[in-house]
């Protein structure tokens, strides 16, 4: 700007510095409008590092750290709101019910209707359609700042209205949408976030539990179990590196708020350290982990039956697919009710919230002594444990049961909310219960050599909460979260222990509870293929695929790309040579709605027009003054027609502009009409190919590599061949050779089975005499017509092998198919006195890519 503006100042090119005075003063332009060059750098250099992997990593950690504290402030005040509320009204207990229930019942109807009307997608835990993310599909809206908003704001509410829910499983989608968005404002400084990595998402998972309860280490391998079937080592350090920052800034945050004193466990313990547990308790802590794994094997069943049931109920289905903010309103009422302190509340501790419940739960002191509650002092929230008419082995197992099945049922409500603190603190709670019962039958602890060791209830809390919370979710690491949660290890053989029993005992029964939402959500998932499971590995592709697949042609038009973008609703495309339909590669959705967009968009409308007015203007004017040779009379004529113009081409008249409508119909028409030019677009030239008979065993295999689109090819021959060929052959054949088959073979299993009869004998080495003599003649033939006959497309990214020629293959190659010939010739006569059914031999047919064909 400021070099045209010293043109236009000067008037002769050099400026206002160009000569005269101020000519001596022309060296020092440069450096006055210029920065420095070391300036510039700098400013590179910095802008460069912001799109590295641990700034990535600082952010994402630092900004949920950030969400996970306001999150838990806000739920805070909430739950302090309503404690407040039930507080002042001690006068009236009718009052205080209306208090109580009444809270609970608007924030819950307002986290169902925000999240209903902002973002459907962030109803519920947000673990399963991670794992769906994570294998490879796409599903709408999951990551975008609309579901980011509801996510956060419902959950808050959620939680805050007191309700058996957890935050755990959110905050991993939480985490997963930061590290998403995250991603997208990173690209603008030339990172490698253009595109959302699986690592992102899967160093997200661990954040998310990191900063949830402060546990970086359990969150990482918690992600790991819970998220991922294969995890990458690669991306070992980032889970660990952002989870710790998270967690540290989360706990830092507690400090500056002046919640704790110092950064410590999140639900401190005090267990004894000398002797924590004596080794004849390992039976009881045995029985808590088989125990804990048959609880969470029926909590995921009553959860799925919950749900299946309201769906079969057609007529109450429809009346609260009407009503949608009536099954949460019901349900809340329902569990308010029965929480209410002076009603049935007070005989299972219903004053209580969860973390409150938790943090007595882990108390290191014994509740009762003999079963009598007379012997314990309680103080503080313990209070809410003790019961007059009953004692607290009766609490206890009210506090389990109806926590139970109401955890089940508040789980199905359509708000953000997870399941695993619910469940952990009924593991708490049970584990608690075994313990105060083996304090009771044992009051001097159990003796081992004379010393008298009290035996600690709260050591069984500990056991009980990672039994059960990893019965539910299939993992182990909930035993590392459990440690890092209390901040203690003394426990830590039997935590794992009863963690391990309780896994396999669940496993064995239900699917894990993010499984089962998974299948109750019909996700596009594929699960794992069990040991017991045999007959899924009989399974073909053939089976599951979708056989009426849109595809589009080098040679199209724009009609097809728009008839194809029409009717399919893939999010990628295949893209095929004309004449011998051979997969070229793959082409986005995105891409093709440019390039039709392109093709039929306004810029080429109102060029259209341009051109269109021009025409026009010219014709008029050679037909109005055809012999005029007067400059100033031919501008005047000029601008007299411009002024006219408009009315020619917008007429007020219908038939006018009927007429100029069908003009531009028939353009669009001849535009359709016109063939695709794929110069421009990105083309993946090499998308996942599997043949139709490949086993689900094997396309597991491939899911672990996160592809979401698979390519499936028909079969020509199945070939024995018993020779160990080269690698580098093996690729280039596979680029000029392409093998097609009429139909699929059938017999190819019993082809290729091991020799076990003299006919199965000759006709291997038939097939591998036809193989041997295709590949003599390829490294014999000079093939540089298939090469120039394959189409390039113009993609910078897509080169072409050189063609394959005897000069270039390794001497073992040339040697290892002279041998391989002399072999099958003299076999010859073996296989010409067999009765060869030659029927397989003919069902395919080897054709090569360009010009050249070859026939056995």
């Amino acid at each position: 700007k400021e070099r045209s503006e010293s043109r236009e100042i000067g008037g002769d090119g050099r400026g206002i510095m160009g000569g005269g005075v101020y000519g001596r003063k022309s060296c020092c332009a440069p450096v006055s409008l210029f920065p420095p060059v070391c300036t510039v750098r700098c400013q590179k250099f910095l802008i460069s590092r912001v799109g590295e992997d641990w700034i990535f990593l600082i952010l994402l950690g630092l900004f949920m750290a950030l969400v996970s504290w306001v999150v838990d402030f806000a739920i805070a005040i909430c739950l302090q709101a309503q404690k407040w509320m039930y507080g002042g009204l001690e006068s009236n207990v009718f009052l205080q019910y209306l208090a109580w229930v009444t809270y609970p019942v608007v924030l819950i109807t307002f986290s169902a209707g925000f999240t209903q009307i902002l973002a459907p997608q962030a109803v519920g835990s947000g673990i399963p359609e991670m794992k769906t993310i994570l294998r490879g599909v796409v599903l709408k809206e999951y990551l975008t700042f609309k579901t980011f908003v509801a996510k956060v704001i419902g959950l808050t509410c959620a939680l805050g209205s007191g309700m058996p829910l957890g935050k755990e499983g959110p905050f991993v989608h939480i985490a997963s949408l930061c590290a998403a968005l995250l991603s997208k404002f990173m690209s603008l400084f030339g990172g490698i976030y253009e595109v959302n990595h699986t690592w992102t998402h899967t160093t997200a998972c661990a954040v998310g539990v990191g900063c949830c309860f402060a546990a970086p280490i359990g969150g990482v391998l918690f992600s790991i179990e819970v998220t991922s079937t294969f995890f990458a080592v690669r991306n070992y350090w980032r889970g660990f590196f952002a989870a710790t920052f998270s967690a540290f800034i989360f706990r830092v945050l507690a400090v500056w708020n002046r919640d704790e004193e110092t950064i410590t466990a999140l639900f401190k313990t005090r267990f004894r350290l000398d002797f924590p547990f004596d080794l004849q308790e390992l039976p009881a802590f045995a029985v808590i982990g088989i125990a804990s794994g048959f609880g969470g094997a029926l909590f995921v069943y009553l959860n799925r039956l919950i749900v299946q049931f309201i769906r079969k109920q057609k007529t109450i289905n429809k009346f609260l697919m009407k009503k949608r903010l009536l099954y949460p309103a019901l349900v809340t009422l329902l569990v308010s009710t029965l929480t209410f302190p002076p009603g049935f509340g007070q005989f299972m501790a219903g004053k209580l919230t969860q973390k409150e419940s938790l943090v007595t739960l882990l108390d290191n002191r014994t509740w009762a002594k003999q079963g009598i509650a007379e012997g314990f002092d309680y103080i503080g929230n313990s209070q809410a444990w003790n019961h007059t008419q009953v004692n607290v082995f009766v609490t206890l197992v009210l506090f389990i049961v109806m926590k139970f099945w109401m955890s089940a049922l508040a789980t199905t409500i359509p708000v953000p909310c997870g399941a695993f603190m619910p469940v952990f603190v009924i593991g708490a709670a049970f584990g608690r219960l075994v313990g105060e019962s083996m304090a009771a039958w044992f009051p001097d602890g159990i003796h081992s050599d004379g010393t008298i060791y009290p035996i600690v209830p709260g050591g069984y809390a500990v056991v009980g909460a990672a039994a059960l919370s990893g019965a539910v979710t299939h993992t182990v690491s909930t035993a590392v979260i459990v440690f890092e949660l209390t901040g203690q290890i003394s426990h830590i053989l039997p935590v794992m222990i009863a963690v391990i029993l309780a896994n396999a005992v669940a496993q064995s029964l239900q699917p894990s509870l993010y499984d089962s939402i998974i299948r109750i959500k019909k996700l596009p998932y594929l699960p794992e293929l069990g040991w017991g499971h045999h007959e899924k590995y009989n399974i073909r592709v053939e089976d599951i695929m979708i056989r009426d697949v849109m595809y589009i042609t080098l040679n199209c038009c724009y009609r097809d790309l728009h008839d194809v973008l029409l009717t399919g609703h893939l999010k990628t495309l295949a893209l095929l040579e004309s004449k011998s339909m051979i997969l070229l590669g793959s082409i986005e959705r995105v891409q093709l709605q440019a390039l039709l967009s392109l093709q039929l968009g306004r810029p080429r409308r109102l060029e259209y027009l341009r051109d269109r007015a021009t025409a026009e203007k010219k014709r008029l004017s050679m037909v109005s003054h055809p012999g005029s040779e007067d400059g100033s009379q031919r501008v005047n004529q000029e601008v007299r027609f411009q002024v006219i113009l408009p009315n020619c081409f917008f007429p007020l008249s219908s038939s006018s502009s009927s007429s100029s409508g069908l003009q531009i119909a028939e353009w669009e028409e001849n535009q359709l009409d016109e063939q695709v030019n794929f110069d421009n677009c990105k083309i993946d030239p090499a998308p996942f190919q599997l043949v139709e008979r490949t086993s689900l065993h094997k396309v597991c295999l491939y899911a672990c590599l996160y592809a979401c689109l698979y390519v499936c090819l028909y079969i020509c021959l199945c070939l024995y061949v018993g020779l160990c060929l080269s690698v580098r052959l093996s690729v280039r054949l596979s680029v000029h050779l392409s093998l097609s088959v009429r139909r699929s073979l059938s017999v190819c299993r019993s082809v290729c089975t091991p020799v076990c009869t003299p006919v199965c004998l000759c006709l291997y080495v038939g097939l591998c005499l036809y193989v041997c003599l295709c590949l003599y003649v390829c490294t014999s033939w000079d093939s540089a017509p298939i090469h120039q006959a394959l189409p390039s497309l113009n993609h910078p990214r897509r080169t072409l092998p050189t063609p394959i020629t005897t000069h270039n293959l390794p001497p073992h190659i040339n040697l290892s198919v002279c041998v391989c010939v002399c072999v099958c010739v003299c076999v010859v006569l073996v296989l010409l006195s067999s009765k060869v059914p030659t029927r397989i031999l003919n069902q395919g047919k080897l054709s090569l890519v360009g010009t050249l064909s070859m026939s056995p």
